[in-house]
Parts: structure tokens; C-alpha cells; sequence
């Protein structure tokens, strides 16, 4: 071979100037990855001296550059006009016989001796393409499914016509790269035969959030191009990266992709886009081995090339092997600062109109406009809320004006997601419904601010933005901590300073992502109010085991949060809904009682050694257990709330032993809720079967002085700086520094009040958990407090 085609076996990352960015990155990695076991099909490059040598053969320099002397570089009024003119010219050029020579000879070979016409992919690889902060994410051609040499030398030139497609024309210039000075190489690749499998794009890091311990790999049926194109909602599943290392069970949570369309490849040529059956569309594209598989090897990628990486792979249908066909540095999160964030929060409720994927964080407002082809652009007004099904490269300059983008189809690596995080534009996809509910000139709310869903509200609603710099932090010795609920916003807040999860809260997951009595997961052939019935068959369809539902659920919210804050302490409060609570869940009526006062009820600790709950606790242990041991989160400790005796704290300690929840194995600590003046008054006692303390502050207050926290009448008398409550949160920290045992306070007062904040420090508390939007204000008070005790110390010692 010489200069106009080079095979991937000789093409290094340095290479980027002769075959641009994506040829440069697949021999780069056929070179030093295939010996990692990852496999790459073979291939070759049409370099950049092959292209201009096509362009020189053909006299096309000066009628280009006159071409583009042409475009109107204000409005882009004639962009369109430009590009076809500049295309035809190309695609009426003549590839100069060396050249064909050389492709022809290249493609006969990569198949080995059996193959002398294989079946390839040809992709358009730009000579800036695919650096950090310019990804040129689709604005070039790929063909699939090419056969033939008459048919590849067709590809080729189509590929050399696509560098003047508009949408890369207007990013060249948004760029400010000079058109004539980047060239076109072509990637000839062996076919994977997707089409009889599945394919997908997978993240080294979450595209959303930054957060560089995770993989994010999402999967259709068929060619992949319908998951770039958004044409589809794919399947996710979130890798964890830790746990692989270690060998571990890795796949924090996976979630099924509506998946409504198949492509493959057309018998006459070409590729066609099928409709997906509705038993493959409830099924997932990998089985766990294989997203591992694909996790693991996207750390090997980002390993060697030292930073973030966006990835495609293809699995093939005959073969049943996993291949990567191309990979490039991830474009968002490269340059940008963890330690600057924006906060944003919603402070007025509207009506939700509908919801789909987030991207990017934060929230907006605008008009509703309706677009179903770039061909409209002129409807959109500056600052208008696009609305559409999918997005491809040509609506690009349509994006860029809207303030903001929402898709009914695609998932978070659709073309859509891809360009709203590089521009900076928020957006939310596989929004469905959102055609039906939406109407032009609406005035919606757009809100991004709460985690992996975005959702849309009526009206222009008021929120709030606050930007935080935490260069330089200095965290107080006092630990502080989440008290947190939400899996979803755990990614998110990992990036603020903190010592872990205090609290996490396990009734939220119950609430919002089970929803079902988990005792009528046990006994789901008893239940008699058949509706019922009928709705968990529907939530639990592709499990074969009704509580394997429960289990599943529960251990992907608690591995999320545990992988979010890895390897600080996360402590689980096990289940403490009251029983009318209980009862509102799917199937709960049948299994609680009506109660007087639930909120010192049928509740807690009682629960979980009582006939009534057993084995509905022993869902929530293997849960715990299968983050712990499984998945390899032994930061994850677990917490009994509403323990009224210590002899009840023994029972609880011994149901956790026989479910394989051991104190003390692998680090495994058991903290008990002191929330009750029992928990005080007894506190040697239940320093002797549990590892901690975590006070309770509201229950406390409420038992301590008779008020109900919820009544209106007595809300003035319901105070944490009492001081009966004082002292019985003296009490308790003495007592567990007194044992040698951690202690805790999960509650909003050292945030409100800097008096409260110092009060515990002076009496030595270990650490303060705080709701996510009172953390920063809480570690103010923190820091302040350990300030004026160190001075208060210090005069002491003066005397």
C-alpha cells in the first residue's frame, strides 16, 4: 500500500492529519486494543492525500472555493443552494485510477482468502473530526451494507461529496475551521451483522451528570444509526466501574427501551427500518454478561486514550460476538470544571404536560413551536421551545436557535442529546405523548433540574438559580452528610462536598419506582381485589418471580446511591412507612389494619420480626445483601428506624444474620434510629447491639414534648431547641462517645438555625446529614460553629 490507502493494522492516533479523527481512533485501537480482547473489525483508510489527489484530478479547488465565496455568511439564506452545487461537482468527479487501483486491491484483501467481495461499511472521517470540543457528531455520510467494488468506489466519492453537506458547511464555519484546509478520508470496515442482532453507543462516563465511575450503554435491535438518528427509545443500562474492576455484579440499573423500529439491510441494497415486534420490543437488546462485557472494554478505551470516550458497538447476529466500530474523546464534559455548578429549583407548581430523558440540567421557558421538518426553520423565533419526533445533522442550525429542544423519540445518545449538551441547550427526549399534550404557542416550563427525567409544566413558572464555586472548600471535621431519597438526582450531588449518605431514605424508592405492597408480592396468588392483581402482572411483566421485582428495584436505587458517593459511607434506613402508608401502595389494603395514630403504630423495628411483614423484610435484606456482596457496594450500611426496646433491637439483629446480613462482615455496620426517649434513656443497651446512632430529631422532638409534628394548632410548641430535646440529644451523643460508637443527626434545624449547628458540635457529634438544598447552607454552620468552639476551647484553657 502507499499514501492514498493505508490499513488499520499500520494506522496509529498520530495519524489524525492523513485519515481524520475517527479512521486515526479505529486503527489506533485495532493496533493496541484487539490484544486486549477487544475486538475491532478489520479495515482500511482512504487518506487525506487520496482525496486531494481526487479533488486535484478533477480541477474541483477553485470552482469550491468560488462556490462558497457565494454563501451568505449572515443569515445562511443560500446555504442549501451552496452545498448541492459543491456535491454534484464531487459526485460528477471521476476517482483517478491510482486511487481506485488502491481501493479496489485493499478490499479484496480485509476479508481474507474466503472473502474477496465482503460485505463493509464506509464512513466519512473528517481531519478535524472527533477532537475534544468538536465532535462533528453525523454531519458526514456512512454507508452500510456496501457489496462490490463498482458500489464501494460510489460510496467513496458519496463520502468525499459529503465534507460540503450544509449542516458540516455551518459547523465548520460556527467553528471557525477554513473548508479547503480539512480534508475527507473514508473508513472501509468489515460488516458486523447487527441487523440479525443489536447495537448501540455506550459512554465512559454518565453524558449527563459527568460522573466519571460509570458506563452508560444503550442498545437497539438492528443498526445502531436508529439510536443516533433518535428514531428509537433505546434500552440503558449503567455500568458501575468499581465493581467491575473487582469483579463484581456491575449493572447498577438497566431499563427497557420501547425500541419500536428494526433496522436492517435491504435485499436489494441499503438499509430498510422495520417495525419491532412487540415480544422483541419488551426485551432487552444484551443479556448481563454481554453489558459487562461492553463495560469493560470502555474502560480499557478510556485507559488508553486517557480521557472520557463515546463508543459505538455492534453485535454480530451470526457470529453472537461483540465488536467496537468506532469510538471518539467525549466532547461535553472534557473541558469542564466539576468543582463550578448551578443549582436550579422550581419555586411555583404547574400542571405536568409530559416528561421524557434530561439533558443538560437547569430550566427554561418558552413558546411551544411544532416542527416536523428543518425545512420549517423559519417558523421558529429565537428562544421558541422546539418541539419534534427526531432530530438528524441537518437540524442543526434549527437547534441552535431554540431555547431549548423536545423530541418524542430517542434516548440520551441520540442525535438530539448529543448536539443540546454542545451547545449547551437543554433538552428532553423520548418524551412521549408530548405531540398530543403540547400545542403551538403553549407557554411551557421546561424543568431539568430534578435528575435523569425532565419534565414539562404548564404555564411560565418562577424557579431559582444559585451557582456554586467550591474551589478551595474546606469541609468542617464534623461530617456532613445527604439525607437523600431520589437515585436519580445521586449522580448530581456526588459533585458537592460531603462525607456520603447519612440517611437514605428507602420509602421513596417504594413509593415511586415499586409501588407495591411487597407482602403482595409474596402472596400475589391471594389477592383477592383482581384489578390489583391484573396491574402488578403488568408492572412485573419479564419477571417470572413477582418478588424478584421487588428485589431488583430496590437493589438498583440502593447500588445507584451507594455507587454515587463510593466509597463513603451510604446508610440505608430500612422501611419506615406508617401503615396507613403501606396500605396506599398496590395490594396494601389487604395486608394492614386501620390504626388510631399510625405514627406510633405498626411501624419500624416491629414490623420486620411480625408475621405480617416478615417476609416482606426479607425482600428488602436481599436487596441489601445483593448491593453488598453481588455488586461488591460495602460502603453501604443499613439503619433500624422506630426501635423501641432493645430486645427488639436483638430480634431485628438476628433476622438480619439469617438473611445473610451479618454485623461486621465485610464492614458491615448496623446503626439504630434514637428517636424515641426509650433510645435515650436506654442508650447503653442499644450501644451494645447496634454499631451507631443516627438521631431522629423530628420523631424525637414529637415524642420528647407529646406534639404531633404534623398539627397546625401545635406548631409553635414543636421545637428541636427545647430544652427536654436538647437533653436528650446531649444524653444520647455522651452516651455513644461514652461506648465508643458513631453517632449522627438527620434533620433540617442545623441548617435553619447556626445556634443548633453549634450546639451539637460542642457536644461532640460525629456527623450532620442535611436535605441536598440545605447542604451548603449547613456546612456554613458547621464550619462556623467548630470555629467559635475551638475559640470558646481555647479561652477556657486562657483561664
Amino acid at each position: 500500500m502507499n499514501d492514498l490507502v493505508i490499513s488499520f493494522e499500520t494506522i496509529g492516533i498520530g495519524d489524525i492529519s492523513k485519515v481524520g479523527g475517527k479512521n486515526a481512533s479505529l486503527g489506533e485501537m485495532y493496533q493496541k486494543l484487539t490484544p486486549l480482547g477487544i475486538r475491532i473489525p478489520n479495515g482500511f483508510a482512504v487518506t487525506a492525500v487520496g482525496y486531494r489527489l481526487f479533488l486535484k484530478e478533477n480541477k474541483l479547488n477553485q470552482s469550491i472555493q468560488e462556490k462558497l465565496s457565494k454563501l451568505d455568511l449572515d443569515n445562511f439564506s443560500n446555504l442549501r443552494e451552496v452545498s448541492e452545487e459543491i456535491k454534484s461537482l464531487i459526485l460528477q468527479g471521476k476517482i483517478p485510477d491510482s486511487l481506485a487501483k488502491e481501493i479496489v486491491h485493499s478490499y479484496q484483501n480485509i476479508g481474507g482468502p474466503n472473502r474477496t467481495d465482503p460485505d463493509v461499511a464506509v464512513r466519512s472521517s473528517a481531519t478535524a473530526e472527533d477532537l475534544p470540543g468538536a465532535s462533528f457528531a453525523g454531519l458526514h455520510e456512512s454507508f452500510l451494507n456496501i457489496n462490490g467494488k463498482q458500489e464501494l468506489l460510489k460510496a467513496v466519492r458519496s463520502c468525499f461529496a459529503s465534507l460540503y453537506n450544509g449542516r458540516a458547511i455551518k459547523y465548520r464555519h460556527d467553528k471557525g475551521f477554513d473548508h479547503l484546509e480539512i480534508a475527507l478520508s473514508v473508513g472501509v470496515q468489515l460488516m458486523v451483522r447487527a441487523d440479525k442482532a443489536s447495537s448501540g453507543v455506550c459512554f465512559s462516563i454518565d453524558p449527563e451528570s459527568g460522573f466519571t465511575q460509570s458506563v452508560l450503554i444503550t442498545g437497539c435491535w438492528g443498526l445502531g444509526e436508529n439510536i443516533v438518528q433518535g428514531a428509537v427509545i433505546p434500552d440503558e443500562f449503567l455500568v458501575f466501574k468499581p465493581s467491575l474492576e473487582k469483579g463484581k455484579r456491575a449493572i447498577l440499573s438497566k431499563k427497557v427501551g420501547s425500541k419500536t423500529k428494526t433496522m436492517i439491510y435491504s435485499e436489494d441494497g441499503g438499509v430498510v427500518n422495520l417495525d419491532t415486534s412487540k415480544e422483541k420490543q419488551k426485551a432487552f437488546v444484551l443479556n448481563d454478561e454481554e453489558v459487562e462485557i461492553l463495560g469493560q472494554w470502555a474502560i480499557k478505551i478510556e485507559n488508553h486514550y486517557g480521557m472520557p470516550m463515546d463508543i459505538e458497538w455492534a453485535k454480530d447476529g451470526f457470529s453472537g460476538d461483540l465488536f467496537i466500530v468506532q469510538a471518539r474523546p467525549e466532547t461535553v464534559h472534557a473541558e469542564k470544571d466539576p468543582y463550578l455548578l448551578k443549582e436550579y429549583s422550581l419555586v411555583e407548581k404547574g400542571e405536568l404536560l409530559c416528561s421524557g430523558y434530561a439533558i443538560g440540567g437547569g430550566i427554561t421557558s418558552g413558546k411551544v413551536k411544532i416542527i416536523l421538518s428543518p425545512t420549517e426553520a423559519e417558523k421558529l423565533e429565537e428562544g421558541d421551545i422546539l418541539v419534534t419526533e427526531i432530530t438528524n445533522p441537518d437540524w442543526d442550525p434549527v437547534m441552535k436557535k431554540a431555547g431549548a429542544i423536545i423530541t418524542t423519540k430517542g434516548g440520551r445518545t441520540s442525535h438530539a442529546a448529543i448536539v443540546a449538551r454542545e451547545v449547551g441547550a437543554l433538552a428532553i427526549v423520548g418524551a412521549e405523548g408530548a405531540m398530543e399534550t403540547l400545542s403551538n404557542g403553549d407557554m411551557v416550563t421546561l424543568d431539568n433540574s430534578s435528575g435523569k427525567i425532565g419534565k414539562v409544566y404548564e404555564g411560565k413558572l418562577k424557579w431559582k438559580t444559585t451557582e456554586h464555586d467550591f474551589h478551595g472548600l474546606t469541609l468542617p471535621k464534623t461530617k456532613p452528610m445527604f439525607i437523600l431519597a431520589d437515585p436519580d438526582k445521586a449522580f448530581n450531588l456526588s459533585f458537592f462536598p460531603n462525607q456520603g449518605v447519612g440517611l437514605m431514605r428507602m420509602e421513596f424508592v417504594v413509593n415511586n419506582s415499586i409501588r407495591i405492597h411487597p407482602m403482595a408480592l409474596v402472596n400475589f396468588d391471594q389477592l383477592k381485589d383482581k384489578k390489583e392483581q391484573a396491574l402488578i402482572e403488568e408492572l412485573c411483566e419479564g419477571y417470572t418471580d413477582k418478588k424478584e421485582y421487588f428485589i431488583d428495584k430496590l437493589s438498583q436505587a440502593i447500588g445507584t446511591i451507594s455507587a454515587a458517593f463510593y466509597p463513603k459511607d451510604v446508610i440505608l434506613r430500612m422501611s419506615d412507612f406508617k401503615s396507613n402508608e403501606y396500605a396506599n401502595l398496590i395490594g396494601g389494603h389487604q395486608f394492614e389494619f386501620d390504626e388510631e395514630n399510625p405514627m406510633i403504630g405498626f411501624r419500624g423495628a416491629s414490623r420486620y420480626y411480625h408475621e405480617r411483614y416478615r417476609e416482606g423484610f426479607a425482600l428488602e435484606c436481599a436487596a441489601v445483601k445483593r448491593v453488598r456482596d453481588k455488586m461488591g457496594l460495602e460502603n453501604l450500611k443499613v439503619m433500624i428506624p422506630f426501635c423501641r426496646t432493645p430486645e427488639e433491637g436483638r430480634k431485628v439483629v438476628q433476622i438480619l444474620q439469617e438473611e445473610g446480613i451479618r454485623q461486621g462482615e465485610n464492614g458491615l455496620e448496623v446503626y439504630v434510629m434514637a428517636e424515641i426517649p426509650s433510645n435515650v434513656i436506654l442508650a447503653h443497651e442499644f450501644a451494645e447491639i447496634f454499631d451507631g446512632f443516627s438521631i431522629g430529631s423530628n420523631d424525637l422532638t414529637q415524642l420528647t414534648l407529646g406534639v404531633d409534628r404534623d398539627s397546625e394548632v401545635l406548631s409553635e410548641l414543636f421545637e428541636e431547641q427545647n430544652p427536654a430535646v436538647k437533653w436528650m440529644i446531649s444524653e444520647v451523643i455522651r452516651v455513644a462517645r461514652a461506648e465508643g460508637k458513631k453517632i449522627g443527626l438527620c434533620g433540617q434545624a442545623p441548617s435553619d438555625n447556626p445556634a443548633f449547628a453549634q450546639f451539637l458540635i460542642a457536644q461532640g457529634i460525629d456527623s450532620i446529614s442535611f436535605n441536598p438544598d440545605a447542604l451548603l447552607k449547613g456546612i456554613e454552620n458547621m464550619i462556623q460553629a467548630e470555629t467559635q468552639n475551638k475559640t470558646h476551647k481555647n479561652e477556657k484553657v486562657g483561664k
